[in-house]
């Protein structure tokens, strides 16, 4: 047996043991930004109706997060681990590798990416490729497409002439964070595609061409912003020529301060998120370690609050901080899988 496999066993024994139980009283979250004031909603409503300790919530990114519940089976390991977007088998198998084997994987609904400004500015219409053309490190070189070159890029107006002659400044987040991933994947990727010579290079060199749209100028143009929406919010306001880059959620708490831009002629709302219109939307998620539903007290009462429909339905408190419900259907399948703690397929 490894290092790492001691390590995990002898935190499931410390878990398992009674004493421990008095160790660690309530339930331990970490994870997802974007995931965090849903979970938080939920954990204070559970704390009320069930007279338990209301859970301990961080907010560490989903890849922290990740880190941090893939690390073992024990008290001084998080429980559940916020995400906004579906672990990666890297993470899987790290946690494996320490003993966390049965993880029960929870969609809760879905939420859309913005790229948002102060509602005091002028409405602002982008497209993918704009932005792709704005954020990326290296583009196509104007005067010769097949030669990559540092993005030359310093307003908006220079990528599209239809733009505003405002500089290029946008608070995002960090490459830690799931709404990054989601971000690259949903924006820069798909931006990077209606080039022509890129499309061409990704029929000949993925690798190549993962690389160019994965990789975000670090000439501050792109200012990665932490953790901390909220922080975002605030610093558009000060500056309402700045954008900001966060989920669907925290548009729809602010919207007395900042709005969303339309991308690809759809802008962000709860409908055209629900049904699939707006481009830019991704489903969020929670892990639960299954080793510790037993043990710590309060999970099953967690699980339960957080899969009602009173919580995630269409109709529910969860839908006023801006979480887009799943369907009926999808809901229920959900809440069974979690009501029976049926353990995800390890990758």
């Amino acid at each position: 047996m490894n290092v790492s496999h001691l390590v995990a066993a002898a935190g499931l024994t410390i878990l398992m043991a009674g004493p421990a139980m008095a160790a660690r009283d309530y339930i331990s979250i970490v994870g997802s930004s974007t995931v965090y004031p849903f979970s938080t909603v939920v954990a204070e409503q559970y704390g009320k109706s069930s007279g338990a300790k209301t859970p301990k919530i961080e907010s560490t990114g989903t890849g922290g997060g990740f880190k941090l519940f893939c690390g073992g089976v024990g008290v001084d390991h998080p429980d559940i681990s916020n995400a906004s977007r579906a672990i990666k088998e890297s993470e899987m198998k790290t946690c494996a590798d320490n003993g966390v084997k049965e993880i029960v994987e929870v969609k809760i609904g879905y939420d859309g990416i913005v790229l948002a400004n102060a509602k005091a500015a002028p409405e602002f219409k982008v497209s993918r490729k704009d932005i792709f053309l704005a954020l990326a490190k290296e583009v196509p070189d104007p005067k010769d497409p097949a030669k990559l070159i540092a993005n030359p890029y310093k307003t908006w107006k220079e990528v599209n002439a239809e733009l505003p002659d405002s500089k290029i400044e946008v608070l995002g987040p960090p490459p830690t964070s799931g709404t990054r991933d989601a971000f690259v994947e949903l924006v820069m990727e798909v931006g990077a595609e209606k080039i022509d010579s890129l499309k061409a290079m990704k029929k000949a060199d993925a690798k190549a061409f993962a690389k160019v749209f994965q990789t975000v100028r670090e000439d501050g143009a792109y200012v990665e912003a932490g953790e901390n929406d909220n922080l975002i919010v605030q610093k558009l306001q000060a500056n309402p020529k700045a954008m900001g880059i966060f989920g669907f959620s925290f548009l729809d708490q602010n919207a007395d301060v900042i709005k969303g831009s339309v991308i690809d002629g759809k802008g962000p709302s709860y409908d055209a998120i629900a049904d699939g219109s707006y481009p830019v939307s991704r489903p969020l998620f929670f892990y639960v370690k299954k080793a510790h539903v037993e043990v710590i007290p309060g999970i099953k009462g967690f699980l339960a609050e957080f899969t009602n429909d009173k919580a995630w339905g269409k109709d529910g408190y969860l839908a006023d901080k801006g979480l887009i419900a799943m369907p009926d259907a999808e809901r229920k399948k959900v809440a069974e899988s979690v009501a029976n703690l049926t353990p995800m397929a390890m990758k």
